[in-house]
């Protein structure tokens, strides 16, 4: 399940007719252990052909310039790119370009320690943004930007950097679509069919790139991209995806580890990448969404939506059979409110914003709902945008592990949670049916564990998150030795990191600072509710 704002796991299934929600060494390096690897077969192969390409990528350096005038990175951001191998197997065969860039840290020569790499999950999330984090003078990041430059990239397959596509936008964001909750057989047929035209379209569009759109080959992306900075290790900042990237990178290359932190963790077991992590998160979604509601209810005064969340509950299956019945503004159906309403669990800063709007149509202000679901056909930037994450998205978790080739396991599964979670459960399992029909072979997940190399990775992650349950933390704090999990109780909100919470925004500042972790695990409050 991907979600719909920049960093953040987006949503938005053209394909299966919801938008929904759905994160160096300066020279040669020795290809890592087969153990190291993660034992698969072919692996060892592809890690020499990821060594390869770093040191020539440390070589080549980046030629970093003032960025172009369309990608909205105001100087002194510099632009540039990394040359990578299509196909590790075969370092000397297709390469493709990644876009990166940076801004230098704002500290003095002697207070630098590096770069400090971003990924804000997805699949399908661009990481260019990062370094504006400096530019607009984001207060949590302030002490850290004395020390690194902030750089960020474009992923294989997104935005800038080869990026593939699976229907032509318009058709992807174009609304109002079928509603994801299935009244009939013939509505799940109607679902399956999209699903394979959809994947069908991927290979039409894509098919040179499908294969290799995978997170081991992104963790090796990144580190050709540590080789191009001059680093010898990697300090990394993954959210949400960007965590099991991490996850992958400290398997592969534990020794080119310098700082790592992960926040708001997929869960990296074999068993849950990704079927079943995709199932786990409609569980927590649900969870999530009572916790809006609750709050909705408490700010009666200022919403008037009814003071418990069975009024509120009553309210939104209201919205949502009107617009079932007639598309409201004659746009915006079941499945375009789910996308629109889904920001909420993801995000508390969604809170109020969405609140207003279900406030504001229950005042009679229809306008205010389309304005706020409706696609705009007119922006072919952000359309297109829209549809090359999605791409993303389907392309890396269909590569990536084995998925359910039967309709009777999709079925049975869907139909189980639905009856007790069904806020996201059908939503997501039509954006995710593809993978039941992808056309190119589908990997086995890495082995994610630690080796005598890895430093201490600092994890962070919210109790009640609802696209990366907590589940995900525990266990790959389990499987990272000597890890630190700092846990914000109670809170939901999916991206701790750039959160306001003392508590975490010390010790976090203290890992990237100084190395420091806390002997045991940590517990903190939750960040400040939000308000009305």
């Amino acid at each position: 399940m991907r979600d719909i704002r920049p960093n953040r796991r987006t949503a938005a299934i053209g394909s299966a007719g919801a938008i929904v929600a759905a994160t160096l060494i300066a020279g040669a390096v020795a290809a890592p252990t087969a153990s190291a690897a993660g034992g698969q077969p072919g692996q060892d192969r592809e890690m020499r052909g990821a060594a390869v390409a770093a040191e020539r990528a440390a070589k080549a350096g980046i030629d970093w310039r003032d960025c172009p005038a369309d990608w909205g990175l105001e100087k002194p951001i510099q632009c540039g790119w990394v040359t990578v191998p299509l196909d590790y197997a075969k370092p000397d065969g297709k390469q493709i370009k990644l876009a990166v860039d940076r801004i230098g840290n704002t500290g003095t020569k002697e207070e630098r320690q590096g770069a400090l790499v971003y990924n804000p999950g997805g699949p399908g999330g661009s990481g260019l943004r990062f370094p504006r984090r400096v530019t607009t003078k984001a207060p949590v990041w302030t002490n850290v930007a004395k020390a690194y430059d902030f750089v960020g990239f474009d992923p294989r397959g997104v935005g800038k950097s080869a990026p593939i596509s699976c229907v032509d936008p318009t058709e992807f964001v174009k609304a109002p679509k079928a509603d994801p909750v299935p009244d009939s057989e013939a509505d799940k047929l109607a679902q399956i069919k999209l699903a394979r035209k959809y994947a069908e379209g991927c290979y039409e569009r894509s098919a040179e790139m499908l294969p290799h759109m995978t997170t081991p080959n992104t963790a090796r992306d990144l580190d050709v991209i540590r080789a191009a900075l001059g680093e010898k290790k990697l300090n990394f900042l993954g959210v949400s995806y960007g965590t099991y990237i991490g996850a992958v990178y400290g398997t592969l290359f534990p020794g080119h580890v310098r700082r790592m932190i992960v926040d708001s963790v997929v869960n990296p077991s074999r068993q849950k990448i990704w079927y079943e992590a995709n199932l786990d998160q409609d569980v927590a979604f649900e969870m999530r969404w009572k916790d809006w509601q609750d709050w909705v209810a408490a700010n009666d005064a200022t919403y008037h939506l009814g003071t418990t969340r069975a009024a509120v509950q009553a309210k939104w299956l209201e919205l949502r059979a009107t617009a079932k019945k007639s598309p409201i503004g004659g746009v915006v159906g079941p499945a375009e409110l789910i996308s629109f309403f889904q920001s909420a669990p993801y995000y508390d800063s969604s809170w109020a914003p969405v609140a207003g709007v279900f406030s504001k149509y229950f005042a009679g202000d229809t306008q205010a709902l389309v304005d706020a679901a409706a696609p705009d056909l007119t922006d072919t930037v952000g359309n297109a945008s829209s549809e090359n994450g999605n791409a993303v998205y389907t392309a890396v978790e269909c590569a990536d592990a084995k998925w359910p080739t039967s309709w009777r396991t999709w079925n049975r599964d869907n139909t189980r949670l639905h009856k007790d979670h069904p806020f996201m459960t059908w939503a997501n399992a039509w954006m995710n049916l593809p993978c039941a029909f992808w056309p190119t072979k589908q990997q086995t997940p890495v082995n994610v564990k630690s080796h005598k190399d890895l430093p201490p990775v600092l994890i962070v992650q919210a109790e009640r998150d609802a696209a990366t349950p907590y589940e995900g933390a525990v266990e790959l704090h389990d499987r990272f030795k000597g890890s630190r999990l700092i846990t914000e109780k109670g809170a939901g909100s999916h991206g701790v990191t750039g959160l306001v919470n003392s508590c975490v925004n010390t010790r976090v500042n203290a890992y990237l600072l100084t190395g420091e972790v806390d002997t045991a695990d940590v517990t903190c409050a939750p960040h400040a509710t939000p308000k009305p």
